[in-house]
């Protein structure tokens, strides 16, 4: 059985459109962690997590990830007001940021991490474009304060990488390593 150690229904939309049966089973961990390098960070938040989860299924594979979003290697994390969502928003305009995602793959004694950086520019943005985004209530449970795959697509001018690994899951790369567990 494979396990999504995250609630994320982006993460859990891009597993089933990959055409693998799942359940999920956020891991409740603290996410606090004091590290400057945001490829370390999302790399140990996904190990943390599926660590966390492989503990309640030590026999099935447990796939976590963690993503966020750095602009000159400031980590933006989910802004909690909309005060927050308007600085993050306005420190993105016109601007290239990178958003990184870790996975960890675990199965018993095996273990497969990985990381992948997306490049995002942003469109300059208005006062009027902040504030629209930021009614629409999108920016709230999402790294950087913007969703790609939904109305946040409007303020992308353009991205240098993977897509899916903005939406939260680099679907891709991850896929073939799930498929790898499977064969063994």
């Amino acid at each position: 059985m494979l396990y999504l150690a995250s609630a994320s229904p982006r993460r859990s939309d891009l597993l089933k459109l990959a055409g693998f049966y799942f359940q999920v089973d956020p891991a409740q961990i603290d996410e606090h962690m004091e590290q400057e390098d945001p490829a370390c960070l999302v790399q140990n938040l996904a190990l943390k997590k599926a660590r966390a989860v492989a503990a309640r299924h030590p026999n099935d594979i447990v796939l976590a990830a963690d993503t966020t979003v750095a602009l000159d290697n400031q980590i933006l994390g989910k802004p909690i007001s909309s005060t927050q969502a308007e600085q993050m928003l306005r420190m993105l305009s016109n601007r290239i940021h990178q958003v990184y995602t870790g996975y960890c793959i675990l199965k018993q004694n095996r273990l497969e991490l990985g990381v992948c950086r997306t490049s995002v520019e942003f469109y300059p943005l208005s006062d009027s474009d902040i504030q629209h985004y930021i009614s629409t209530g999108e920016p709230f449970d999402k790294a950087g304060g913007y969703g790609i795959q939904g109305l946040g697509a409007l303020l992308v001018r353009k991205i240098d990488g993977d897509f899916y690994n903005v939406v939260g899951l680099p679907i891709a790369p991850v896929s073939r390593l799930l498929h790898s567990f499977d064969s063994e």
